[in-house]
């Protein structure tokens, strides 16, 4: 038995939908269901009442309830309890971020706290976006660094998670530059030849925004998929080859771009997407690390200055617009 299951059923019991339950637990209702499904033959009896809209729990479930709420406070009280056996865990700042933001964004935003904030030490655990957030969801980092684009949202409950927004990251096309200085590949392509695109695998977040961006191209975009990966690294090495075309954040290439390696492959195909930073709202059983809440208070105070400078700009701006 595993304690994501009791957490799926505690989940269940509250929200009494299998599919709400499923988007906060951030898993597909099938893999859901079957979770719950384990836990019921891990117990031996019915624990859901499925003759019933909305869902209730059977006798034997609403017994289970209880003792999960009982079992897995004394679960979190016990990890607060061993973390707090080593002072020097209290000290490293664990980091579940997507492969792309652990090579671009995450070095310099680093190197930017050391300058304002202080020195910190931290944990990277790069992973795809979708078991970083699950490292949230579970409890095994303290802060989850992610993309974010209203189009793609994650299923993470407010009132159990909060979020502070980092900046801003492009997602734009390139391609390798020719001797001229021009790129080797340029959109739209024709439909007669289509460019060799180097995509993003199957279900990869990033995959999913490129996908918007085609969609949403007032021209017919003409490509030939050649090439897939989860992580925009491999498609830029790809790229700086000369095997086609491949969209990728701006942080990504800001080197090659300098240096004339990669050019822009289509200046009007691109999207702006937020990049967030992400924690599990302290409860008073677990409070959270020191230097974790010391530096959440510093990156909520940022943003809230970033949000005023905005505010200011904005009334200047229709001051200006009404003189």
């Amino acid at each position: 038995m595993e304690t994501k299951w009791l957490e799926d059923f505690v989940s269940l019991a509250e929200t009494r939908s299998f599919s709400r339950s499923a988007q906060l637990r951030h898993v597909t209702q099938p893999a859901f269901s079957r979770r719950i499904q384990a836990l019921e033959a891990w117990a031996g009896t019915d624990l859901v009442d499925r003759s019933s809209y909305p869902t209730r729990l059977t006798p034997a479930g609403q017994t289970l309830y209880s003792q999960s709420l009982e079992m897995l406070q004394g679960l979190q009280s016990t990890r607060a309890m061993l973390r707090g056996h080593t002072a020097a865990g209290q000290d490293v700042i664990e980091f579940a971020v997507p492969h792309t933001l652990a090579f671009t964004f995450f070095p310099a935003w680093v190197s930017s706290l050391r300058e304002k904030f202080g020195p910190i030490k931290s944990r990277l655990i790069a992973l795809n976006v979708h078991d970083a957030v699950l490292r949230l969801v579970e409890g095994s980092c303290d802060l989850l660094i992610a993309y974010h684009h209203d189009s793609q949202p994650f299923q993470l409950d407010p009132d159990r998670y909060e979020m502070v927004s980092l900046g801003k990251e492009v997602l734009a096309p390139f391609s390798r530059a020719n001797a001229a200085g021009e790129p080797e590949f340029s959109l739209p392509g024709r439909a007669g030849q289509p460019l060799p695109y180097l995509g993003y695998a199957p279900g990869a977040y990033l995959g999913r925004v490129v996908d918007l961006i085609l969609k949403q191209s007032s021209t017919a975009i003409h490509l030939d998929r050649v090439y897939e990966t989860d992580m925009a690294e491999g498609l830029k090495a790809m790229a700086l080859e000369g095997h086609g075309i491949a969209f990728l954040p701006l942080s990504a290439v800001k080197k090659e771009l300098k240096a004339k390696k990669l050019v822009s492959a289509g200046p009007d195909l691109e999207m702006t997407m937020d990049v967030r930073v992400y924690r599990e709202r302290p409860t008073s059983q677990e409070a959270a690390k020191t230097h974790a809440q010391a530096l959440w208070n510093y990156l909520q105070s940022q943003a809230s200055q970033a949000g005023g400078k905005d505010k200011a700009a904005g009334r200047g701006g229709a001051q200006a617009a009404t003189r």
